[in-house]
């Protein structure tokens, strides 16, 4: 597996119910732009319409080699998963509160780029602050120990 790229503020922002994995469709200067690394994660979800589930935001840079044949940057992906998966996502997707956020872009061992995906219920401020002190308190706890360790 080779990551392209993640999205660390999804994991700050919002608490992860379930995760998912999503081929995605693209065309041949998108695969080689992502290859590059030139793919955002930046205010993008996924949503479904029509039965289909789609992957809005997400920006994947142009490939300069193409010339006049480039792909549009920010347009909709369409992600594949199993129907059943679909219609269950939907369903949770209605409920209240819950959203669909793309938490990394990788290359499996296949070669086939795919989208790791979360459900997720979006934090309040308060909510934040209270992990990061949790993680800090946590850090603080590992280093005292590492140098207790070493004397």
């Amino acid at each position: 597996m080779r990551l392209v790229m993640s999205n660390p503020k999804a994991r700050q922002d919002y608490d992860i119910l379930e995760k998912f994995e999503a081929g995605i469709v693209l065309s041949g200067t998108e695969v080689k732009a992502a290859r590059l690394g030139r793919v955002s994660l930046k205010e993008s979800y996924a949503r479904v319409k029509k039965e289909e589930l789609f992957l809005i935001g997400m920006h994947i840079g142009e490939y300069p080699p193409a010339g006049k044949r480039q792909h549009k940057p920010n347009r909709d992906r369409k992600l594949l998963l199993h129907r059943r998966e679909i219609i269950r996502l939907q369903q949770k997707l209605s409920e209240k509160g819950l959203t669909l956020i793309p938490l990394s872009v990788y290359f499996n061992n296949k070669g086939k780029m795919k989208v790791e995906l979360a459900l997720c219920r979006g934090r309040k401020s308060y909510d934040k602050r209270e992990v990061l002190k949790k993680v800090e308190a946590r850090r603080q706890i590992e280093r005292a120990l590492k140098r207790r360790l070493k004397k």
